[in-house]
Order: structure tokens, then C-alpha cells, then sequence
């Protein structure tokens, strides 16, 4: 879908119908792990007797990034290790709405390509009931979006488009925070019940942590392009963005691995099952 033929849906059939269709189209912590968002640590081990061993002693909490609690800054230095590790350029953006704490990672501002994530945007635009008949990515978040040089292409009715991760968690914030009470509400109910193709990346925090995204997808010049945007926790209280270029040095199975697998280390504690997910370009 293209972001004239959106906006040809929303003169027809009106906004929340054309926005269901942008992201219709392809492409907090779990109880068990404890309440590591509040910042709550497990009481140490009771001694039963003179001879028993002392409890052993927890490891130190990451300084840094800050206003996170110990165990998301643990979980986010696991992130790290687990990134050095897989293939492609990542960029990874984090956000606490509770405390305003973020965390980028060293590729949170390298371009890449949006694929359908930018249906999101789309969908927030249509909903706002943009005037000017113009899909005005700025205003939303998405400052250094910018479509790319092709032959043939005259944007910005048609073409591909690169951002950055930081862009991504941008407009997922904007959602959260700036939109009117309905349209925000009627915008994380579909991210919420999203196609069974759509349940990778921020889906990864687990059904727990009642995750919504938008995930998206596409081959271009660099290889395949996996991304994910979307929120997880309760209320929402955790934004999450990441794009992947694979570089052409792994599909569509590495890169939606990827993806989830931060999303799981950042939410459960720990790597899942990779998701049995399939799409093609």
C-alpha cells in the first residue's frame, strides 16, 4: 500500500478504516521473572543454621543507563552481548513512559529501510485527519525520514523510505502520549491483535507483558529488512523500536530471530524459542 492509495481509503471509506488497512498490510516483565520494573530485588535466603553456607552475592547492577532499575539495566547489558553476535546492523531504542528513562543503542540513528512500518505512520496521519493531504512525517516523529533516489520514482506518492530506530520510537511515543484518548485507544487495540505474521519482534516480551506492534519486512539493496515498533508492559509502559539490516548476510528467519530475542531478554529475562513466522518480500 502506497501512501496515496491510504489516503485515496480514507476520502472513501474515512480515517479509522484506511488506517486499519495500513496496518492490516505485511510487511512487563512476567510475573515469574519478578517486578523488575518497579526496581523490587528478591529477599536474600534465610540461614537455617550456623553451618550453612551464607547466600551468595548478587552480582553488581550495571551503572548505567540510568533511571532504569537494576534488572532492566542488566537485561539491557544482555541485550548488548547478544547483539555482538548477530549478523547485520541493528538499532535498538528503549523507553520508559513511567520514569522517561531511554536507551540507545550505538546504531539507534543509522538509516535504514522503513519497510511497513512506516503503515504505522500512515495510519497515525489518516487518523489525525491531515489537511494538507500530505503525509507530514515530522510532526509525528519521524524528522529524519527521508525517501530514497530511484528511477522511475517521484516521491512522495511512491517510493521507499529510510529511518532510523530513534524515528520509530518516536512516533510509537507519539501514539502513547500525544494522540487524543480515542484514537489512541482504537491504535493499541490493533497492535494489540495483529496478524499471526506479525507476532515477532516486540511480540517477543510475551503475552504477559501484552505487547503490540507493527512489524515490517522487504528486500532491498543492502539484503532483508526486519524491523518492529511497538509497546509492552503494563499500560503500555515501555516503548520499544528496532531495525534490522541483515546486510546480506541472513534472511528473514535471522532477522525476525533477532528482534525477538531483544525483545525477550529485555522483558522475560531471557531468550525464547525463535518464532515460527514466514513472509515473503
Amino acid at each position: 500500500m502506497t501512501p496515496r492509495s491510504a489516503l485515496g481509503l480514507a476520502a472513501r471509506f474515512g480515517a479509522a478504516a484506511a488506517a486499519t488497512a495500513a496496518l492490516a498490510g505485511c510487511g512487563l516483565l512476567t510475573p515469574a521473572a519478578g517486578p523488575s520494573g518497579s526496581g523490587a530485588s528478591p529477599s536474600p535466603a534465610a540461614v537455617t543454621s550456623q553451618g550453612a553456607a551464607p547466600p551468595a552475592a548478587a552480582p553488581p547492577c550495571p551503572a548505567a543507563p540510568a533511571r532504569f532499575s537494576c534488572a532492566m539495566r542488566a537485561r539491557i547489558a544482555a541485550v548488548r552481548a547478544y547483539l555482538g553476535h548477530r549478523p547485520g546492523v541493528v538499532g535498538v531504542v528503549l523507553r520508559d513512559r513511567s520514569t522517561g528513562a531511554v536507551w540507545e543503542n550505538s546504531r539507534a540513528h543509522t538509516p535504514v529501510y522503513m519497510a511497513s512500518t512506516s503503515k504505522l505512520a500512515m495510519a497515525v496521519t489518516l487518523l489525525m485527519q491531515d489537511q494538507a493531504g500530505v503525509i507530514h512525517f515530522p510532526r509525528i516523529g519521524l524528522a529524519s525520514a527521508r525517501y530514497v533516489p530511484a528511477p522511475g520514482i517521484t516521491p512522495p506518492y511512491w517510493g521507499e523510505m529510510l529511518c532510523s530506530a530513534a524515528d520509530l520510537s518516536h512516533v510509537i511515543g507519539y501514539v502513547l502520549d500525544g494522540m487524543p484518548a480515542p484514537l489512541r485507544r482504537y491504535l493499541v487495540t490493533t497492535l494489540s491483535h495483529v496478524a499471526r505474521d506479525q507476532h515477532f519482534g516486540v511480540w517477543g516480551a510475551g503475552s504477559a507483558n501484552h505487547p503490540g506492534n507493527k512489524d515490517g519486512w522487504s528486500v532491498e539493496q543492502p539484503g532483508w529488512i526486519i524491523n518492529s515498533v511497538g509497546f509492552a508492559g503494563p499500560r503500555q509502559r515501555y516503548t520499544l523500536a528496532m531495525m534490522n539490516s541483515l546486510n546480506g548476510h541472513g534472511g528473514y528467519r535471522a532477522g525476525t530471530e533477532t528482534i525477538t530475542q531483544v525483545a525477550a531478554i529485555l522483558f522475560q529475562g531471557h531468550q525464547v524459542q525463535a518464532p515460527k513466522v514466514s513472509a515473503t518480500p
